[in-house]
């Protein structure tokens, strides 16, 4: 890969499916560290059919079965099994994993394999290093769970931007918004009847670097007729610190947001990460379940209000399915029929559409090699659909879609669906400026 890591080198051949892994010292330590090992009942839903295979980025571009969902269940139930340890291979073959959950989506036993990874992943943070683990304690413990250094984070970025890599400085937004704050509560304009009231996630990324994404969808929500509150209570989702073994703080998380939005009747989320996320905080706190809808598919499924939709000034726009709208939460045809109905713009599909970008949260980071094969064949389906927009509804993928275009000299907006919606609401009459922020 010119220079770029490779995947792990194949393990042994003596365990099944060719997992073997032993200790640096050929001394096998087996069983979990701790308590957050994948549960024997998911374990056992796998039945190493191989379905799966053909659908997962990593072996389909390694061709290597360890780095397959089947390969790592494999290595998953052999720890748990006693016969093996969590050792600098197994960590490195979960690492290499997106979480896209395509898997899931084709498997007929229905095996939760994001889940597993979560808790797997949990296990490998606890042998990394303390250098590595310091890093990881810093952004995911400390700053994402405190807006106020979000804020903080926001302010200094632009100076950050510039010290960073070529390849992360083109993904990153120039300028976060580190003093703007969304209001509390918006009402619909005069004259539209109140059809009910929502919460709204804010989010910790996307209310810093995409705040005006979360200005679009509590416009669009309130001239369908909703009332829109944003507590002051809640925190980050959880969702990067669940992916990245810090199951401890993601259901701290979990527990300040079920307080949060605790009596809402509807708790909307614009980005498919955090909503997906949010949909399964019942599997990391008895209890905590809330009433989550993405945006897009609220929308369609409660209807518009009749609103007057313009031209966007958009028409031709390609539509990329983040990995967890489409495979967590099922969403495809919601947002293609809203976009649809505006006047003068057309949706068109790209090339394998339901592929991972290789965002996947921080693996674009933490994996800049796979993740940046796996972005580039992205943004080459998207230069050859021929559209100079791009509706992303996930600030990673957006911050993803944008390096990869940019690399291969393609000038194209990436903007949120909300976004398109919000500029034909107003073209077709509808109140321009409804939020007042604090």
């Amino acid at each position: 890969m010119n220079g770029e890591r490779e995947a792990p080198p194949p393990l042994g051949t003596d365990m099944p499916m060719g997992v073997r892994f032993v200790g640096r010292d050929g001394v096998v330590t087996p069983g979990w560290v701790g308590a957050d090992g994948p549960a024997e009942a998911d374990l056992d839903t796998c039945v190493a059919c191989g379905l799966c295979l053909p659908h997962c980025p990593t072996y389909r571009l390694t061709g290597d079965e360890t780095a397959s969902p089947r390969g790592r269940i494999a290595a998953m139930r052999a720890v748990s099994d006693g016969l093996a340890e969590v050792d600098d291979t197994f960590g490195e073959y979960m690492d290499l994993c997106l979480v896209c959950r395509a898997c899931e989506d084709v498997c007929p036993s229905h095996v939760p394999f994001g889940r597993m990874m979560e808790h797997a992943r949990t296990e490998v943070e606890r042998r990394r290093g303390a250098g590595a683990r310091s890093i990881r304690w810093l952004g995911l413990d400390v700053v994402l769970p405190r807006p106020a250094l979000v804020r903080l984070a926001a302010a200094v970025q632009p100076l950050v931007r510039l010290l960073m890599p070529r390849r992360l400085r083109t993904m990153v937004p120039r300028h976060g918004s580190p003093l703007r704050r969304l209001p509390a509560e918006t009402a619909p304009p005069p004259g539209v009847e109140v059809r009910g009231t929502v919460a709204m996630l804010s989010g910790c990324v996307q209310d810093r670097w995409f705040h005006d994404v979360n200005l679009a969808t509590i416009r669009v929500l309130a001239r369908a007729g909703w009332r829109v509150l944003v507590p002051s209570e809640q925190r980050c989702c959880g969702a990067l610190q669940a992916h990245n073994g810090r199951l401890g703080t993601a259901r701290r998380l979990a527990r300040r947001n079920a307080d949060a939005f605790a009596g809402a009747d509807h708790v909307i989320v614009n980005a498919s990460g955090c909503g997906a996320h949010m949909r399964a905080y019942g599997d990391l706190v008895e209890g905590t379940t809330l009433p989550v809808r993405d945006v897009m598919a609220f929308l369609f499924d409660e209807g518009m209000n009749d609103v007057t939709l313009g031209p966007a000034g958009v028409d031709r726009v390609a539509y990329h399915d983040a990995c967890h709208a489409l495979r967590a939460q099922g969403i495809h045809d919601q947002p293609r029929a809203l976009l649809g109905a505006v006047p003068g713009l057309r949706v068109v599909e790209i090339a394998n559409s339901d592929r991972c970008c290789g965002a996947a949260g921080l693996y674009n980071v933490t994996e800049p090699a796979m993740s940046g094969r796996l972005g580039r064949e992205k943004a080459e389906a998207l230069r050859a659909s021929g559209a100079t927009t791009i509706a992303s509804a996930n600030p990673g993928c957006t911050m993803q879609l944008r390096a990869g275009l940019a690399a291969l000299g393609v000038e194209a907006r990436v903007v949120h669906p909300i976004e398109l919606l919000d500029a034909a609401m107003v073209a077709g009459g509808g109140t321009g400026d409804l939020t007042r922020e604090r």
